[in-house]
């Protein structure tokens, strides 16, 4: 471990982020990554934490309790996918309002047999930490004026992967299709997708139930990706901290960016929450390796552009400049 904090992307929650390295000083180490890194009995452990708040990060008029505690969970694992590393388990401080009445859902409630609203939301923690072999280890509950659930998850990575490794010359990958979750987000801000309506199932999916890419992280880790990161805030904003990270500039080709359908290129690159993964990797990383991915993974991997000697993100389409748009950042005035 290097004992310094990671250099970050551009925006108000960063500057608050930096400022915040800037007074713990000497008691901060290795901050700005997906995960912290502990060297423990001849292993490395991974640790991150991630918080999930209603009417921030989820509606309850949009999701059932259950999808909600999935959610929260996968979006923790999904830092260590992007370390490669592989899931032990997952803490969770669960928040929930004192008086349970007038329940988002009633009819949902009714099916899931009368159950408490916290045991609703660890049904969804348990099955997602279920669905990477991870177990629950344990966790805190308060009451609280609206939902939380701050997910901590530990993992052992063999290779971990930082955001700090990329170098000139690395071709930039993609896991899966972009728009999805973004597709279905403008949904739901529409009204359509509160019983399904015009939203169609699979797109409700993708905002609902993310997958958080474990076995391509650990593949990525072990074929020598040099640096790696989730998109969680939008693919051009990410690439923006994997560029500030490893000190070098990254050229996207919007054309070759894989879109989920009905998503535009434009639209698959500002979404957020999409739980892919951006890495970098050598320059001998080529097609026959991307194949070999997709038969290991089921999941397409598609190269968007590459890592340059410079600083920040060059976004082309058919090799016009455009503008990259802004990840997003909890603190920018909307």
């Amino acid at each position: 471990m290097r004992g310094r904090s990671l250099r970050l992307g551009r925006g108000g929650e960063f500057d608050r982020l930096r400022a915040i390295f800037a007074a713990l000083g000497a008691a901060g180490r290795d901050l700005g990554d997906d995960c912290a890194l502990l060297s423990v009995g001849g292993r490395t452990l991974a640790i991150s934490i991630d918080l999930s708040l209603e009417g921030v990060h989820f509606r309850t008029d949009w999701l059932a309790l259950r999808e909600i505690g999935w959610r929260a969970t996968a979006a923790a694992l999904s830092d260590l996918a992007a370390e490669g590393a592989t899931p032990l388990g997952v803490l969770v401080s669960l928040g929930v309002p004192g008086n349970p009445k007038g329940l988002p859902d009633g009819r949902r409630q009714r099916r899931a047999g009368n159950a408490s609203p916290a045991v609703q939301i660890m049904a969804g923690v348990g099955a997602a930490a279920r669905s990477v072999g991870a177990s629950v280890l344990g966790g805190d509950l308060v009451r609280s004026p609206r939902y939380l659930v701050d997910v901590c998850v530990l993992g052992v990575a063999q290779r971990p992967v930082r955001r700090s490794g990329a170098r000139p010359g690395d071709g930039l990958w993609v896991t899966g299709r972009l728009g999805g979750a973004g597709l279905a987000l403008a949904a739901l801000r529409a009204g359509r997708g509160r019983r399904g309506g015009r939203l169609a199932p699979a797109s409700r999916r993708r905002f609902a139930r993310p997958v958080p890419r474990i076995a391509a992280g650990r593949w990525l880790a072990r074929r020598g990706a040099r640096a790696m990161i989730d998109i969680s805030d939008g693919l051009a904003g990410d690439a923006g901290h994997l560029a500030a990270a490893s000190g070098v500039g990254v050229a996207i080709e919007l054309e070759r960016v894989p879109c989920w359908p009905g998503v535009t290129p434009f639209a698959a690159v500002r979404s957020g929450e999409e739980y892919e993964l951006l890495v970098a990797m050598p320059r001998r990383f080529g097609p026959a390796d991307a194949k070999a991915f997709g038969r290991a993974t089921g999941l397409p991997l598609t190269r968007i552009g590459a890592c340059i000697a410079g600083r920040g993100v060059r976004v082309t389409y058919d090799g016009r400049p455009i503008t990259p748009p802004p990840g997003f950042d909890h603190f920018r005035a909307r």
